[in-house]
């Protein structure tokens, strides 16, 4: 039988994490949260399925951000997404719950001008969350180095996977 998780206090998330998800109005991590935070944090590979609306991206975006090494310009993140509106959603998260780490975020997405992801990639970002498409466009133009990379998030999966993404996937995690 596996503990019941309270408080997000009880996750071993940093008093900046706390403060940051205190301030969005969480007041309890849900059973998504209770069951991957800490294991995420350990280091665990985790596979997780939870309807939407069950804070799945706290889920997976607060151990990322506690993870992450402050003092690296290089990406230690990379989050893949179906859709530009899902990679937005998630990079204005992720900047959400790392309010007080600093922590820099790009979303990466087709139909938005390559050259402003060009400069953000050329200052350094911790987390990129992208779809797999443009994600792919980075890396083959050798603006995007994933050799620092410490986190890989499949961001409904399944969806991607109907999209027909797999092969642009599967080029990604090579």
């Amino acid at each position: 039988m596996t503990e019941t998780i309270l408080r997000f206090e009880d996750l071993g998330l940093s008093n900046g994490t706390l403060k940051a998800i205190a301030e969005l109005g969480y007041e309890a991590p849900t059973p998504i949260q209770a069951r991957t935070i800490r294991r995420m944090l350990d280091g665990t590979d985790i596979i997780a399925q939870a309807q939407t609306g069950t804070g799945k991206t706290a889920a997976f975006a607060l151990p990322i951000i506690e993870r992450l090494d402050a003092d690296s310009r290089d990406p230690q993140a990379l989050v893949m997404t179906p859709t530009r509106e899902l990679a937005v959603q998630v990079a204005e998260a992720f900047q959400a719950y790392g309010k007080y780490h600093q922590v820099s975020i790009l979303p990466v997405y087709g139909g938005q001008p390559i050259d402003r992801q060009l400069r953000a990639l050329n200052r350094g970002v911790q987390v990129v969350v992208g779809t797999p498409g443009r994600l792919l466009d980075h890396i083959r133009r050798g603006t995007l180095k994933l050799d620092q990379i410490r986190t890989v998030v499949l961001d409904e999966a399944d969806e991607m996977l109907d999209m027909g993404f797999i092969e642009d996937i599967e080029a990604i995690l090579q």
